[in-house]
């Protein structure tokens, strides 16, 4: 399958390979844009695939009332730029040294702007917000939660991109007005960041409104079979075709980064690869081959298996969307389990309750304790994502007695964090038939080995950490450098991977069905909190 999968992407790319080829031959890196849920990078690669520079900002999450989360997209551009300029002022690197740029961003976060001003209409609906419950059960009463699954691959949640365009256009004074004449557009971040990078407001007609496959597989309004946006799923939303970006390969030049952006730090560069975080991440992993899967522990957590040239359906509450499309190679297919709450759980901690200053003395405040003493936490802030898809699910914290201590909570953190892991991992080889030998993880949780050693007790299988800890970002490198023949295929690009360390597990079975059991009746006891009337 690798084998084959690399002649159709060198067939694919002969074409792109001619774009700035000299520039590709003397440039010595590849950037990549890493625009996520709380901060924004970019990060700079050399040819092995190893990081050379990298600067990084947080910005600000808006929180008008509970459930809601939003993002300033006018921030969010404005980090962007200031950590392009950053990292490349740190290596003492110019345009000239950088080959391509590609971009990875937080999906299904919705923003719908002006293209006359640049100016949004109003903050970005982020991808865990819950603004659009009320859309999503309308739409759930006719045809239930399943009703565009066969042509989506997902549910119906407030999770996709689709239901938030429509929230923005029945609650945003006159953005169904601007939609409808073309003057209000629409994109996940990767499509805003590549409007505004190749020319923005200053250029709105050159501009180039534009997404890839991935991003547009978690819309609910794309057809996986034509890869196209489709007329039913667009008039079942109520959403005007005029704002939408044209869908477009993982693995093509796009345009170029503007002289204006960045303060010139990329002036003329080409932006050539575009990847949802997640997809990134199990393209930086390597995961090429059917049936290779990687787990990515952000603020949320999420495991994708390569499906290859089919997409998969799921019966196990697993979603199915679109790894990757490399040029005018055929797209490859994966499942997906999602779930909100991961990383973000430690900065609840941190943040709400104040038992820890700061995520990084979870580790060591957890391990002080031998378990966690019978008390579990299910973080279902905003309801319960993949396996279970329940929006009335609320969060708990379950088999508290006296003994119960901040140690033990915080090992329950970690520990909830893991028993998510578990049930997509079961839902995943229920739906594609493969037990999976092994885990390939990333994200920044992955750095706690204590919380690595007890996701490989848990699943029962090694869990595998990659030297490059950033897979999402080496990801979008990939996509971009393969574009303009930085790497000649994914052989060459596979040859970059390799191991940092493997947890092998280390539990008997009789204490992992213990403490399962007890995740799952936690589980039931957050569920049927929201009341319907609410």
């Amino acid at each position: 399958m690798l084998h084959r999968s690399s002649q159709i992407l060198s067939r694919a790319c002969r074409g792109a390979r001619s774009f700035q080829a000299s520039a590709a031959r003397m440039a010595d890196y590849v950037g990549a844009i890493d625009q996520g849920t709380t901060s924004t990078r970019f990060i700079v690669f050399d040819k092995q695939g190893s990081i050379v520079s990298v600067d990084q900002q947080e910005f600000d999450q808006i929180m008008p009332q509970p459930g809601f989360v939003e993002h300033d997209p006018m921030q969010i551009w404005s980090t962007t730029q200031a950590v392009v300029a950053g990292a490349l002022k740190k290596a003492s690197l110019t345009p000239a040294d950088i080959a391509a740029v590609g971009i990875t961003n937080q999906r299904e976060t919705t923003v719908v702007w002006d293209r006359r001003t640049g100016k949004p209409l109003c903050n970005a609906l982020v991808w865990m917000s819950t603004h659009t419950e009320a859309i999503c059960a309308e739409l759930e009463a006719d045809g239930g939660q399943d009703r565009f699954r066969a042509k989506t691959g997902l549910p119906i949640a407030p999770y996709f991109s689709g239901s938030k365009i429509r929230w923005v256009l029945e609650n945003v004074e006159g953005a169904r007005e601007l939609a409808e004449r073309g003057d209000a557009l629409f994109g996940n971040t990767d499509a805003w960041l590549l409007w505004n990078l190749t020319g923005g407001a200053a250029n709105p007609d050159g501009a180039v409104h534009a997404t890839d496959v991935t991003n547009a597989s978690r819309t609910q309004l794309m057809d996986l079979a034509t890869l196209q946006w489709d007329e039913e799923l667009l008039a079942a939303f109520d959403i005007p075709r005029a704002m939408l970006p044209d869908i477009r390969s993982s693995s093509e030049v796009y345009g170029a980064v503007g002289a204006g952006c960045c303060g010139g730090a990329l002036a003329g560069v080409p932006l050539s690869g575009i990847m949802g975080d997640q997809q990134a991440a199990l393209f930086g992993q390597t995961c090429f081959g059917v049936g290779e899967a990687k787990n990515t522990y952000g603020t949320g957590c999420f495991l994708l298996m390569n499906t290859g040239e089919q997409a998969v359906q799921s019966t196990n509450g697993l979603l199915t969307t679109v790894a990757y499309k490399l040029g005018d190679a055929p797209a490859v297919y994966a499942l997906e389990g999602s779930v909100a709450i991961a990383g973000a759980l430690i900065q609840w901690l941190r943040d709400n309750l104040e038992l820890i200053d700061h995520a990084s003395e979870v580790e060591a405040i957890a391990a002080s304790v031998p378990d966690n003493g019978g008390a579990y936490i299910v973080p279902a802030f905003g309801g319960l994502y993949a396996p279970h898809w329940r929006a009335d699910a609320r969060g708990v914290v379950a088999g508290l007695t006296r003994f119960v201590t901040r140690a033990h909570l915080c090992r329950a953190s970690l520990e909830a964090i893991c028993f998510q892991g578990r049930e997509l991992f079961g839902a995943m080889a229920s739906d594609s038939g493969v037990k999976l030998a092994e885990l390939k993880v990333d994200g920044g949780a992955t750095a706690n080995n204590l919380m690595m050693q007890f996701q490989a007790d848990i699943l029962d299988v090694p869990v595998v950490r990659p030297k490059c800890p950033e897979a999402t970002a080496q990801g979008a490198a990939y996509a971009a450098g393969l574009a303009v023949g930085f790497w000649k295929d994914l052989d060459d690009v596979k040859a970059n991977y390799g191991v940092e360390r493997s947890f092998t597990p280390d539990m008997d079975g009789a204490t992992r069905d213990k403490l399962c059991n007890g995740w799952d009746k936690a589980v039931k006891r957050s569920l049927d909190w929201v009341d319907e009337e609410e």
